[in-house]
């Protein structure tokens, strides 16, 4: 197995060039499906992972997620990135504590965003944003972890669909010392390719969906990587519903013809 700091080291050559995609797990198993497949790299998914343990995305603890971290972090051999919300607190110093303890759980990178948890209110003022960066940063510093530190920006996924907004705050938490950048929800080459030029030579993550473009396209974009969100657990899930469904209500079970093959899985996980 690498050493942590062997994750990082390699976590941080990834963002040096090329687009990569780093798919979301939501569990240890499926974290260890994704390393089988050959991705050079994994990040947590907050809503994926609150659904697992029975709860709505941004409701868990950060007690809940550090130990999910440290579980997914010592299952496999390649960096995981922790999707690390609004690190678990408002005020700054907060933050920084809570991120050391992310620090603690083996992670190579960690994101922390501006949305407030107030759909009526979504984004801190910009200066607080700027300066829960700042105090991740220090964390992050402060035993040297060569932990990769993004800041993201909530605006479009909150229905603020204002990229001279986004990019202002961007280019603030890159100079707070994000070492990567990220606005889920802009989707247009027009967005990306703005959003790219204004925070270089620092890398950008670009959330895709399944309209999103492909990874080529996005690399000739000047995106370095690509996170999927969500996406895998709601597949995952897609399919757990839809036979559970068929049970419920129809008392049948045709759905399980379509089942992924038992001795494969376990092939997989010896």
């Amino acid at each position: 197995m690498l050493t942590t700091a062997d994750k990082r080291a390699a976590f941080r050559k990834l963002h040096e060039s090329g687009c990569f995609i780093i798919p979301n797990p939501f569990d240890v198993g499926s974290a260890v499906a994704l390393q089988h497949l050959g991705f050079k790299a994994l990040a947590s998914t907050s809503a994926g992972f609150a659904w697992t343990i029975g709860k709505p995305d941004n409701r868990v603890t950060v007690d809940d997620v550090c130990t999910h971290l440290a579980a997914i972090c010592a299952a496999v051999d390649i960096p995981v990135n922790a999707d690390f919300e609004d690190g678990f607190a408002h005020e700054p110093e907060k933050v920084g504590v809570n991120v050391a303890r992310a620090v603690k759980t083996g992670v190579a990178g960690l994101s922390i965003e501006d949305f407030t948890g107030d759909n009526a209110k979504p984004l801190f003022e910009r200066a607080l944003a700027v300066e829960r960066i700042s105090a991740a940063r220090k964390a992050i510093d402060a035993d040297n972890s060569g932990v990769l530190l993004t800041g993201r920006c909530e605006a479009f996924l909150r229905g603020q669909k204002d990229l001279k907004l986004v990019i202002d705050r961007l280019t603030a938490y890159a100079e707070a010392g994000a070492d990567c950048l990220y606005a889920p929800g802009i989707s247009t080459a027009e967005e990306i390719s703005a959003v790219v030029k204004a925070v270089a030579p620092k890398p950008v993550n670009l959330l895709v969906g399944a309209a999103g473009p492909a990874l080529k396209v996005a690399g000739d974009l000047g995106v370095r990587r690509i996170s999927v969100g969500g996406a895998l657990a709601r597949m995952a899930w897609a399919g757990f519903m839809k036979a559970s469904k068929e049970m419920a209500e129809q008392g049948t079970f045709g759905e399980f013809a379509n089942g992924y093959p038992g001795g494969e899985l376990n092939k997989m996980f010896s």
